[in-house]
Parts: structure tokens; C-alpha cells; sequence
């Protein structure tokens, strides 16, 4: 399995982009708007439930900070996941390889997650009082970990949707719980010990308390582990590309 060649990865972005999004601005406005929904209407239901959220004083700015790395995980690892099916016939071609389908879909969710993000976020802090410190270092450590976690489970699961129809199925139903699981709605550190232990073997709560340190000068996040959370996603992400490279014929035949 060679690696990846610029100008077929560029073509196939372009092709990503005009299938996922369409030829009009109402796919990438539907993008921006989806988030804004979900974290409009959690703000509005814990609004009325408490006086103020977790940390600091904007509802929709604490759970911005959890949901859109999420978010960014789970579109990023289901669109590298369904590689293959949405390319097959274009894996045909000898100058195609699956790094290439790989790649042009994570380059698509990546730029398209940062632009939701650059958006949402900086409506939020002219529309609301936010008093925050933003700490972009933080920022940028959050989505390469939510990444780098999208590609090993996507990668891996490239390859199990195509071997296993049913392990798709399966894989939404088993991992609907991560939204409330992954510390959107809370703080880790609010959660009593044995629960808390529990939750932190789940690595996606892992860049979730490392977006909000982002945001949050005084909130340490003391239980991010970031040998963890990579950990996980080299040995997924290689087992993912060693199982494609080793059955790549059986893949495209179907």
C-alpha cells in the first residue's frame, strides 16, 4: 500500500466535497447549524435546571467545548469508516489506494470541523459574555487527540463494516451512550470515585477535558493522559491499515 500521491488525494477531496456538501452554501450552512442546534437547546434546558454551568458563566460556551470535538470524532471516524464503500470503484484504478480515500475524507472533515468551530465559537463570544482566557495551544492539542482517535477507530472500522455488514449496526447502537459517557454535559472531576475511574477509561473524555483547559485557565484537567489516548489510536490505526493492506483484494471484490 503505497503512500498517498498529492494530486489524487486533491481530486479526491474535490469529489468529497461536491458529494458530501453539494454544488450550493446550503450544506456547509446546514453543518454550522446543526451544532448551533444541539448546543442552543442543551443551554436552554440546563439554563432553566441550574444557575450556572460547570465552569464559568456561559451555558453555551461550556457545552460548545464538549460537543464540537465530539462531534469532529464521530463524523471524522463513521466519514474514514465508510471509506471504501463511497470509493470502491475508484480503488480500481491502480493510482488509487485506499490511503488516498483515507486521507481526501479526513482532510474534508478536519477543514470542515475547524471552520464549524472557528464559527460557533466566536459567535458565542460576541454574542454572550463569556469571560474567558482562550489558550489555543490547548485548543489544538484537543482536536489532534479527537483526530488522532477518529483515525484509529475509523481506519479499523474500515475494514470490519466491509468483513462484518453487521458490526455497523452494532457499532451505532453500542456507542450512542458516548455522548453522555464522554463528560459533554459535566466535568469529570464532578463525578464520585468508583464512577469517576470508570469514566475515564473511555479516551474520549479525554480531549474533552482538554478543550475546555482552552477556555478555562483555572480548570487543569488533571486526568487527561495523552499516552493514553494516542496509545489507543497508534494501535488501532495500525491494525486498521496492516488488516486493509492484508485484504485489499477481497475488500474491492466485495
Amino acid at each position: 500500500m503505497r503512500f498517498a500521491m498529492p494530486r489524487v488525494v486533491f481530486a479526491l477531496l474535490m469529489r468529497e466535497m461536491n458529494t458530501t456538501y453539494g454544488r450550493s452554501a446550503m450544506g456547509y450552512v446546514w453543518a454550522v447549524l446543526e451544532p448551533i442546534a444541539a448546543i442552543g437547546l442543551l443551554s436552554v434546558i440546563f439554563s432553566i435546571a441550574f444557575r450556572s454551568p460547570a465552569l464559568g458563566v456561559s451555558f453555551p460556551l461550556f457545552y460548545a467545548a464538549g460537543y464540537l470535538p465530539f462531534m469532529y470524532f464521530t463524523d471524522t471516524s463513521i466519514g474514514l469508516a465508510q471509506s471504501i464503500r463511497f470509493s470502491r470503484q475508484l480503488l480500481f484504478y491502480p493510482r488509487v489506494t485506499f490511503v488516498d480515500a483515507l486521507l481526501a475524507r479526513l482532510i474534508l472533515k478536519t477543514l470542515t470541523h475547524g471552520l464549524v468551530f472557528l464559527v460557533v465559537i466566536s459567535g458565542i463570544q460576541i454574542f454572550s459574555e463569556t469571560r474567558v482566557v482562550i489558550q489555543f495551544e490547548y485548543i489544538f492539542s484537543a482536536f489532534a487527540m479527537a483526530g488522532a482517535l477518529a483515525i484509529g477507530v475509523g481506519v479499523l472500522n474500515c475494514f470490519l463494516f466491509e468483513i462484518l455488514p453487521a458490526w455497523e449496526r452494532m457499532w451505532s447502537i453500542v456507542t450512542r451512550p458516548l455522548f453522555i459517557l464522554s463528560g459533554i454535559l459535566f466535568t469529570i472531576e464532578s463525578v464520585p470515585e468508583p464512577y469517576r475511574s470508570l469514566l475515564l477509561v473511555n479516551p474520549l473524555t479525554q480531549f474533552v477535558s482538554e478543550m475546555r483547559r482552552g477556555f478555562y485557565p483555572y480548570y487543569d484537567g488533571k486526568f487527561t493522559s495523552y499516552l493514553y489516548v494516542y496509545g489507543i489510536a497508534l494501535v488501532m490505526a495500525a491494525a486498521g491499515f496492516l488488516l486493509l493492506k492484508r485484504y485489499s483484494r477481497k475488500l474491492l471484490d466485495g
